[in-house]
């Protein structure tokens, strides 16, 4: 079962609270995970010292939580802030996932959260509410700051992110932090103003939607741009960068990636009224599937959770699936447990 937490205070505390949650997972995985060996080659370059000095001044207390982070994972705070700038320097981290947006006639997006399976059973859907910031629900993995998965806060704005193995990375923005400020946005149009504002280090894949706003947004960015499409057709995600004006940017694409890709987009044009969740829960190709179980998938990723989001009116209802599951795991609206 997918753990909840109920988290409130300052950013430190907060940080403190999710190192606690995950210090065994952390301190288990740091022992035996080549992911980890490969990210803590970089702790001591000028790149992740620059990324810091970034973090501090512009996002206090998102390094507030960092160091909270480092404190309750009793972990050196080198250590941890290197973790959290992996995909920023590594573009092999292990964050897959995939993502179906369809924006009329109603607003659905559907995703896969893609990690690495020494996680499996040890991370949290998180209810966060920090002082003089607004509240919000995200899945979190241990030794991570939230944010770069999926979530909601409490203005009804949605988040799903997807890997990008971008080759372009600068010393800026860490992606995992731009997207953690994403999370505090009250609105559609500061989450784009606060990407299109930020020199980020590395590259994600984001879908934004909010309740009772007609527009979803499908939006890939680098260290060098950004491309934001406002989608009218449904359409899909799988961890590379499929952007036109995205095209010339250098990435990795993985076969995994590559053929859930085109996967994705048989399904939409056998069905264009499919359900999103029936495509993230989708298995046909036996050797590299949408919904990813095998131990030793390629990538060296599994899927943690699925997740549905409903954007209405008034609200976001959404739900969060743990396997290939019809009925969820946690049933909420906006940022709160529904009964």
């Amino acid at each position: 079962m997918l753990a909840h937490l109920q988290i409130s205070g300052s950013h430190h505390a907060i940080g403190v609270a999710l190192g606690q949650f995950g210090a065994q997972a952390m301190h288990d995985f740091a022992k035996q995970s080549p992911a980890w060996a490969q990210v803590m080659r970089f702790k001591d370059s000028a790149a992740v010292s620059a990324m810091a000095t970034i973090v501090a001044s512009e996002h206090p207390a998102y390094w507030a939580e960092i160091e909270g982070l480092a404190q309750g994972l009793e972990m050196p705070i080198e250590d941890v802030f290197a973790w959290n700038c992996r995909g920023d320097l590594w573009a092999g981290a292990a964050d897959g996932c995939t993502t179906i947006q369809r924006p009329w006639p109603d607003r659905l997006i559907a995703h896969n959260e893609d990690g690495d399976p020494l996680f499996a059973g040890r991370c949290a859907l998180a209810h966060i509410k920090p002082e003089a910031e607004l509240g919000f629900t995200a899945f979190v993995y241990p030794g991570s700051i939230p944010g770069h998965t999926f979530g909601v806060n409490a203005a009804g704005l949605c988040l799903t992110v997807n890997n990008l193995r971008t080759l372009a990375v600068e010393a800026g923005m860490p992606r995992m932090v731009l997207t953690r400020a994403l999370l505090a946005q009250p609105s559609l149009a500061s989450a784009l103003d606060c990407i299109r504002s930020t020199q980020v280090s590395g590259g994600f894949h984001v879908t934004l939607g909010q309740a009772g706003e007609d527009h979803l947004y499908s939006i890939e960015f680098t260290c060098r741009q950004h491309s934001i499409l406002d989608l009218n057709v449904m359409t899909g995600h799988a961890n590379h960068m499929i952007h036109p004006q995205m095209q010339d940017e250098p990435q990795i694409v993985t076969d995994s990636s590559r053929t859930r890709q085109a996967r994705l987009q048989t399904l939409l044009q056998d069905n264009p009224t499919i359900e999103p969740l029936d495509i993230v829960f989708d298995v046909k190709n036996k050797s590299l599937p949408i919904y990813r179980q095998d131990p030793n998938d390629p990538d060296g990723e599994n899927t943690m959770a699925s997740a549905r989001f409903e954007i209405a009116t008034a609200q976001i209802i959404w739900q969060v699936h743990q396997g290939r599951a019809s009925e969820p795991v946690y049933r909420l609206i906006n940022e709160r447990l529904s009964a």
